[in-house]
């Protein structure tokens, strides 16, 4: 018998089982199987199966060294059982500290039901649907939710000081009137091109979205003060220190009397020797300085 006449052999023989079993996640298996005998990849059954490219490997593994006996669970799902105190505490620590793919699901970063449920069956040898995950991790106080950015060199003590002791010391000195206004500042920039997003487009073929080759958009300064809300913007070409300056010099018009401290990201334009002789010029616009790789600390980034 030739290989492909033996391969065809093995996909009836599956179908065959799969029409003969009750058991989905059995079936799943019996699946896996066949589909990989039909030529596709581990990776293209997993995406069909909403599984781990690591599990479908394991599936087939398990046929090639015990045949179809190797795809027999050893526990029937049902009423999930429970785990125990110390399986919840290492599973909490697992969502917290670690992502799927530190633990072996490749290119996995987010963990889903499916997931935990496979972890949990890898770990505790424990079969758990995820109906009854999600119930479990609800009593665990654990909800869905979407994750954040937070950059990796950012200094947690400075941080601290930051909050502790130099902000502090700001709000004392409005409190006193020693400070007449406390402003919180940053630049952005609005780009005016396309995001390029996934769409409907025939197969083999690919949307094409034009351009110019310019990467041109709106350079925007920024100020909030802290106390009363009130935003100012300034719309430059570009974030340069003469763009700086200008921005600077509408600030002091909007706010002509007073004490203005004004924080603001540790950016080039704002540490450069050419500011200088400008802050000399004007003392009562002080500029305050955040920990680097601080913006969760400047309440004018979420705008």
């Amino acid at each position: 018998m030739s290989s492909t006449e033996h391969k065809q052999v093995n996909i009836e023989r599956l179908n065959k089982t799969m029409r003969e079993t009750s058991d989905k996640r059995l079936y799943e298996r019996y699946l896996a199987v066949r589909l990989h005998l039909e030529g596709l990849s581990f990776s293209e059954i997993g995406q069909l199966l909403d599984r781990a490219r690591q599990t479908i490997s394991t599936y087939w593994q398990d046929y090639q060294e015990l045949d179809l006996a190797g795809l027999e669970m050893e526990h029937s799902p049902g009423q999930p059982p429970k785990l125990t105190d110390q399986q919840r505490l290492q599973l909490a620590a697992l969502l917290e500290r670690k992502q799927p793919v530190d633990v072996g699901f490749e290119a996995q970063y987010t963990w889903t039901l499916p997931l935990v449920s496979e972890w949990i069956q890898r770990e505790f040898d424990v079969v758990m649907s995820v109906r009854g995950i999600s119930a479990m991790l609800k009593r665990m106080n654990f909800s869905f939710t979407k994750a954040t950015y937070t950059l990796a060199k950012a200094d947690p003590d400075a941080q601290t000081m930051f909050r502790k002791h130099t902000f502090a010391q700001l709000k004392k000195q409005v409190e006193s009137e020693d400070i007449r206004h406390l402003l919180f500042e940053d630049e952005s920039m609005i780009r005016s091109y396309q995001a390029l997003q996934y769409n409907w487009f025939p197969r083999g073929r690919q949307r094409k979205v034009s351009t110019y080759g310019k990467h041109e958009g709106a350079k925007l300064f920024g100020a909030i003060n802290y106390e009363t809300g009130q935003v100012h913007h300034h719309e430059e070409e570009e974030a340069d220190i003469a763009a700086f300056i200008r921005f600077l010099q509408d600030i002091l018009a909007v706010y002509p009397n007073g004490k203005i401290a004004m924080v603001l990201d540790n950016s080039r334009i704002h540490h450069t020797t050419r500011l200088q002789p400008f802050l000399e010029e004007h003392p009562r616009l002080p500029l305050v300085f955040l920990p680097p790789y601080s913006p969760n600390l400047n309440p004018v980034q979420g705008l």
